[in-house]
Order: structure tokens, then sequence, then C-alpha cells
């Protein structure tokens, strides 16, 4: 039968093919899940008092040796992710289907007085552009390193028995049997019906145990699909933990995660590790993500990702409002106005701005208007030609030099200003990456679509502030500490 089945799909075009095997894994992975008794432990989750906490996050190029990846990971690979990334987030505001978010609506204001932070790494050692903080799961906890993506809601993890597929993670994979308070989340749960508007993907149900069984897809060839859990999270070892948090216990999980054990959702949406632990903490969130390459200032190699209101008064931030889009409504869209190079502003419209502006913490380069790009290229090399000559570009990337970021002295400063004057003010370390040994380029691209997407490289070394509760984004520069 699977002989016949592959013969019968190789028979179609290559692109039909591609895609017809892709719904074809996917759709096979789904009746496994479902047709599979796997039996979980499943005791009810102790009630515990939680008190606040932050959260360390991380981008070490070297630094852990733990994380260290047994294959190295290439700009070139980076770069390939970054643009599937990118589709995947146009196809998704280009979808005519429109699913609303409760969580946008229902916005919840103030709250409790705690902060939790975690420590904050770059993802560079587990072949990832991303950044990953390490979270406690289950009774005992053990931790594990996680993506924080400010793009997706559901957060999820790979999971024993891997049923279909697990690749490789720089942590054992969890076992949901050692965890004294897990539990697989029945079809008939509320956190179940959530999933069609939270992932975009309707759910399944196990026809076996009952269980709810989740499909996050990611618009390339990447998904996760496994069982919908709770379990208690655990942000720090010196911090109470939170029972009953929701998450996907994956089974099937293939893809650009690196060698992650999967991912922290941080999307404006109530299944969202945000959304679950706003209530004690309050509806909002701060990061500061640490250089992945060397900066001036010492303090970005470590970064931080604090979940609560009060982490937004330990910083002068400058806020700047969130836009409302009725597609997606878990994301973050900002309104860019203006551009400058050296204090001067771009020769262009006021309507070449005019495009969705999606800030992210899952996409690592810059994208702006081709019109748009085209004036920030020309500004940028007109001055930097002058002391440096012009190198052949470097796939999406092609305003390059010659010399490294380290020997360049004269790079102006661009300015990224966003509607009521907050922004992003762009050293050199944020402007420019030395994609290999003596060859710079702008670490910004034109956007293929109809899109701008402030990137993760932009973002280095500043504080950035989601107050989601009063829908507004703040920035603060001067390190992450």
């Amino acid at each position: 039968m699977k002989l016949f089945q592959n013969k019968m799909l190789q028979s179609l075009p290559s692109g039909v093919y591609r895609m017809s095997l892709f719904w074809f894994i996917v759709f096979s992975a789904h009746l496994v899940l479902a047709s599979s008794l796997v039996e979980f432990q499943d005791n009810d989750n102790p009630r515990q008092k939680q008190e606040g906490m932050q959260l360390n996050l991380y981008h070490v190029k070297g630094l852990d040796s733990s994380q260290t990846s047994t294959s190295p990971f290439s700009f070139s690979d980076m770069i390939t992710k970054d643009e599937e990334r990118v589709r995947f987030l146009h196809s998704r505001l280009t979808n005519k289907e429109s699913v609303r978010n409760s969580a946008t609506t229902d916005k919840l204001r103030g709250g409790p007085s705690l902060v939790s932070t975690t420590p904050l790494k770059s993802g560079l050692s587990i072949g990832s552009g991303n950044y990953y903080v390490k979270i406690g799961l289950g009774t005992p906890a053990k931790y594990f390193s996680m993506i924080v993506d400010t793009g997706s809601s559901l957060s999820w993890l790979q999971c024993q028995p891997c049923v279909i597929y697990c690749h490789v993670q720089v942590d054992p994979i969890f076992t949901p049997s050692t965890s004294k308070t897990y539990k697989a989340l029945p079809c008939s749960s509320s956190q179940c019906s959530s999933l069609k508007s939270s992932t975009l993907n309707a759910p399944g149900c196990s026809n076996a145990t009952g269980a709810c069984v989740y499909k996050a897809s990611y618009g390339d060839t990447s998904f996760s699909i496994g069982y919908l859990s709770q379990d208690v999270l655990t942000l720090t070892p010196s911090e109470a933990p939170s029972s009953g948090f929701v998450y996907g216990c994956g089974q099937d999980n293939q893809g650009l995660f690196g060698r992650s054990s999967g991912i922290i959702g941080l999307a404006n949406d109530k299944i969202s590790m945000l959304g679950q632990l706003s209530k004690k903490y309050g509806n909002a969130f701060s990061y500061c993500l640490p250089s992945s390459f060397s900066a001036p200032n010492s303090s970005s190699l470590s970064g931080f990702l604090s979940i609560g209101a009060s982490s937004l008064t330990s910083s002068p931030y400058k806020f700047t409002p969130l836009v409302k889009n009725q597609k997606i409504p878990s994301l973050y869209f900002l309104d860019l106005t203006t551009i400058t190079v050296a204090g001067k502003p771009l020769g262009v419209s006021a309507s070449s701005y005019n495009v969705p502006t999606i800030i992210d913490s899952g996409t690592v380069i810059t994208r702006l208007p081709v019109a748009v790009y085209n004036a920030l290229k020309k500004s940028f090399v007109l001055i930097m030609s002058k002391k440096y000559a012009q190198a052949p570009g470097f796939s999406i990337l092609d305003t390059c030099f010659k010399g490294s970021v380290k020997e360049m002295s004269t790079v102006p400063e661009i300015q990224i200003i966003f509607r009521g004057g907050a922004g992003l003010e762009l050293k050199a370390h944020n402007s420019l990456v030395e994609i290999e040994k003596g060859t710079t380029c702008l670490a910004i691209a034109a956007s293929s679509n109809p899109i701008s997407i402030i990137g993760n490289y932009q973002q280095q070394t500043f504080k950035v502030a989601y107050d989601v509760a009063n829908f507004k984004i703040g920035f603060a520069p001067g390190g992450c500490q």
C-alpha cells in the first residue's frame, strides 16, 4: 500500500508532488495520532501559590558549551529559514478567511504587581536565528530550551514516545508519564474548542482515548501535531510554579525548529503563555534580546524575558500604539512613519510606509517595502562608499561592503520611527552583519510582498515592552542590564 501511494505521488508534477506529499504526511500523522493508544499518567494538578519572577533570554554563540550544536548553523541556513517565516506571515495576512480572536477585545487591564523574568539566549548554538528561554515543565520540573515567538499562540514541546517523529534536541525529550501532574485534555474541553481560533487549524479527537489532538502549522513545511495537554509550568527554579498550564505535547514535529525542544507562544491570544499568565501577572511582557555578535556594550551578552505589568516600569520606555488587524489579531502591528539615515529622512512619500508592519521576535532580518528599502540603500551607500569599497550581495542582503563591523568606524545611524515618535536608533551592531570574514552587509532587506517586518536583529540590545492591556509597545535603548 505504501509503495503504491509513493508511486502515485511521485507521478505528479514536482510542485504538486511536494504539496501533496506534505499534506499526505500531515493527514497520515493525524490519523496515527488519533488511533494510537498512548497511556499518559493523568493526575489532578495541585494548586500552588505563585509568586513573581524574571527569566533570562539567551542568544549565545559559543558562550554556553552545553548548548553547542553538533552541526554548524550557517548564515545561509538562517536566511532561508527567515524567508520562509516571512512568506508564512504574508500568507496569513492575505488569507481570505478571517478568524477573530476574543483575546483582542477581552484585554486585561492592570493586574497584580508581579513580574516573572527568565534568561533569554541566542539560538545560534542550537541551530536557530531566534532566541530561547529555559522553562520547567511537570512535577518534578524538567527544563527545556524553548524558542520565544511573539508570532505564535500555542506553546508546545516534543514528547515521548514520539509516535511519529521528534527532531534532535539539546535537552532530553519530555516524558509525560514521569510527571505527577500531567494530564491530556479531552476533546470536550474548552481549551480544545479554542484551538481553531488560536492555530487556524481545527482540532482532532483520539478515538481511542478521547484526547484532543492539536495541529500547529507554520506556513512552510514546519508543523507540530500531538495531544493538547496540561501540566505545571516552572519559569525559574527559585520561584513557585504555575499549575494548569496548557500546551501541546508533540508526537510529530518536523521543520525549522533547530535543536530546540519547542516553542513558547507570546502572541495576543488567550491560549498563549502570555494569555494564560496574564491574570496573575498582568497582560504585558518585555524583553531584551542580547546581541548575536559582538557589540560595544558588554551587557548585550545576556538578555531577559519578563512576564507581567510591573516590567513596564523598569525603564524609560517611549510608546507607540499597537494597530488592530482583524485578519491576524494575535500579532503585533505598528504604524511605521519615517526612516532616517544620518538624521535625514528618506526621500519617499508618506504613503510608501503605508503597509502592514509587524514587530516579530521570530523574524531575523527587517523587511521594508521596495520603495522605502531602495531609498534607504541609496542613502546608506552614499555615506558608506566614501570609505569602504562595495562588495557583492549575499542572498536577500544586497547592500554589502568590504571589511568587518569592528573595523567600520564611519557607519551612519539609521532611525526607524513609529507613530508618536517611538522607535529604534540603529548603531552599527544593529544595522550591519558580517556574513563572512571581510564582508559586511546591511542587515535589512526589501520585502517581496506588501508588508514590513521589524526583525529581531534590529531589536537587539533594546528593551522592548508589550503593554497589551493598553494596546501599545515601548522601546528603551541602553542595553539589556
